[in-house]
This record gives C-alpha cells, structure tokens and sequence, in this order.
C-alpha cells in the first residue's frame, strides 16, 4: 500500500478504524473553533484570554488548512474537489485567518464572519444530511417549477394589492415593489402585521392570497419528505445489493 493510499484511508474512509479517529477529531475541533469564535465576542474578555483564543484559533486554521491540502492530494479529481460543495466549505473555513492576518484593513476583517462556515464542514460526517443532497436530486425539477410559480405568484398579489390599496395608502403600497414585502409575508402565512390592508377589496383579495398561501407553504414539504422516502430506499438498495 502506498504512503497516497493510507492517506486515502485516513482522510476519505469513514468505516476504518483510522479514518474514524480523524472524523472525530475534525469534528471535536470544529465544534471547539467555533465555541471560540463565540467567545471572541464578549466584550470582557481579558487580555491573556485574547491571546488564548488568538492562539487556538491559529492551531484551528493549521489543522484545517492541512486536513484541506490532504484532500486535495488524495483526491482523483483535485478541481472536481476543489469547486465541489466540501471543498467550497473547507476553503471557507481557513480563508478569513489568512485574509486578517496578513492584510490590514478595517474592512477586510469582516471576513472573519465567514468563520461560522465551519459548522457546514459537519455535513460532511452526517450520512442523515447527506441523504437530503439525495432526495434534493430526485426532486430537483419539481422544486425548481415550484419556485417559478411562487416568483410568479409573488408578482401577481404584489401588483394586485398594489392596486386594491394604492389609492388608500399611497405611503406603503406605493409601488407593485413596495408591495412585494406584504406578498411574502402573506404568502408564507408569516402576517407580521406592519403592512396590511384597509379596504374592503383588498381583504377581500387578502383572503385569496391568503388561501394560496397555505397551500403553497405545505407543497415542498410533501415534496422533501416523498423524495426523503426514495433516498432511504435507494440507500437500503445500495447496502443490501
């Protein structure tokens, strides 16, 4: 076996002994880094405290910057890998250290928010969270075309509000934009309740939407959960074959 293929095991195999060990230290350390990146924030934190997570997380970003290259090397398809979703995300997770630490500028730091990726990189461990990447594909056309009708329907009770309501409250409703932010609410059946009709024709119109809406929010979900069902059986295929 070559010094490539134990590498291989250790970083990609999550059934050997090895490869499960380094799983969970990944794991354990992402959680940690991002503990620390919460405690970063408190505004009472003292100096050595300050140098303390100054520190760790430069252990983090090490560790990951080089759990990173391994994947890289191990990989067939270094690109593939490199613009895949866990590649994007591992990239994501030591990007900000490198961005802050050698560039100072004020603006640059915001980068460090990208930090809270990391919590993503636990997708990769999860075979429950993988199994919806699963069902997404099943139902990938189904839930593009739902996204048409809801754009479309978005648009439609905008203009329409726009025009019940223009009249009577020029202020809020006074474009088919303006609307827009009443037609999400009303459509997701949120109803914050800080934009709302007052006329007879737009409760009227309100009440239609309304109904809509409570059938758009309960079709996804009847798709997510049917495709879930497919992924399970194709996994229980896949281990039984």
């Amino acid at each position: 076996m070559t010094f490539k293929e134990k590498l291989y095991i250790l970083v990609e195999d999550h059934e050997s002994p090895q490869g499960k060990v380094f799983d969970y230290s990944i794991q354990i350390l992402i959680l940690l880094s991002l503990f620390a990146f919460a405690l970063d924030t408190l505004p009472s934190n003292s100096p050595a405290m300050e140098v303390f997570l100054n520190r760790f997380e430069l252990v983090c970003v090490v560790i990951f910057t080089i759990e990173y290259i391994l994947r890289i090397y191990v990989s067939n398809k270094k690109l593939s890998f490199i613009f895949s979703f866990y590649g994007i995300i591992d990239f994501l997770a030591i990007m900000p250290y490198y961005l802050t630490g050698f560039i100072d500028l004020r603006f640059v730091r915001a980068f460090r928010i990208f930090r809270i990726f990391r919590i993503l990189k636990l997708i990769r461990y999860n075979e429950a969270l993988n199994r919806f990447g699963t069902a997404a594909k099943i139902v990938r056309e189904e839930l593009i075309l739902f996204l048409i009708v809801s754009l479309i329907l978005i648009f439609i009770s905008s203009a329409g509000i726009y025009y019940f309501e223009n009249d009577a409250q020029p202020e809020v409703f006074q474009s088919v934009f303006h609307s827009t932010w009443w037609s999400i609410v009303t459509l997701t059946t949120v109803g914050y309740g800080d934009v709302y009709p007052i006329t007879v024709g737009g409760k009227i119109f309100t009440f239609f939407v309304l109904m809509i809406g409570v059938g758009l929010v309960s079709v996804p979900a009847g798709l997510v959960a049917s495709s879930l069902k497919k992924a399970r059986d194709l996994e229980d295929q896949e281990r039984n074959s």
